[in-house]
């Protein structure tokens, strides 16, 4: 792909200090796109709406939202910790979507990708309200992504995990002998995913190289899950 594939675009990050954000704001970056780097939480009814009409022109639009995963067996999941979860990372990806959308309608072109986890891919233990809202966000992107093709406007998702990242593979846990042992008996890979390797693909998925692509979710996991 050519290295300045996306000069021109303007790239919105969410949370962009956080998860993959750094990376990718790096990436588009030097794929030539003027990136709109946000780092609010966006965690209250609005906040993603407001980003969103502050930010003008979107050419592309990077659902980056993450939150420590909780641990919780299911039988003691909380209202709490259910809304809280959904809060971070459903409701501000539907608001923001349907904000940056009719610009991109009118346009016939645009693309949105989410960053998303592939905890939604396959079950595990004591991830349940986690791996809800994660699956969520991947059946929702799947839905808006046959609707917006028809306006030339592609929507995809990353599914991820085992990727390199500050929220869930921060230094200290990559050093432990439990996480390296891991590693070894769950990635078929044997090691993660570079944050370069993964923010790369990003920036594919939101090329004109890719405009074949609708609704389609995006395992990055280092065969964790390969579906």
């Amino acid at each position: 792909m050519h290295a300045n594939s996306l000069s021109g675009r303007r790239v919105l990050v969410t949370q962009a200090d956080a998860f993959m954000g750094p990376a990718l704001c790096e990436a588009f970056r030097a794929a030539g796109a003027e990136v709109v780097p946000d780092q609010s939480a966006l965690l209250e009814r609005g906040a993603g709406r407001a980003v969103i009409e502050a930010a003008g022109r979107i050419d592309v639009l990077v659902l980056n939202l993450a939150i420590p995963a909780p641990s919780t067996p299911v039988h003691q999941v909380s209202d709490g910790e259910w809304e809280t979860t959904f809060a971070a990372l459903v409701h501000p990806m539907r608001e923001m979507v349907a904000a940056v959308l009719p610009q991109m309608i009118e346009r016939k072109a645009g693309k949105i990708l989410l960053m998303g986890s592939a905890a939604a891919l396959r079950g595990m233990a004591l991830r349940s309200s986690y791996a809800a809202a994660r699956g969520a966000q991947l059946a929702y992107i799947q839905a808006v992504g046959v609707e917006a093709a028809a306006h030339g406007v592609q929507v995809n998702a990353i599914a991820q995990n085992f990727v390199e990242n500050p929220t869930y593979f921060p230094p200290e846990v990559q050093a432990t002998p439990a996480f390296k042992d891991r590693l070894k008996w769950q990635v078929p890979l044997g090691r993660l995913v570079t944050a370069d390797e993964d923010a790369s693909f990003a920036v594919y998925l939101c090329s004109e190289a890719a405009n074949c692509f609708v609704g389609q979710v995006f395992p990055v996991c280092g065969g964790w899950v390969n579906r």
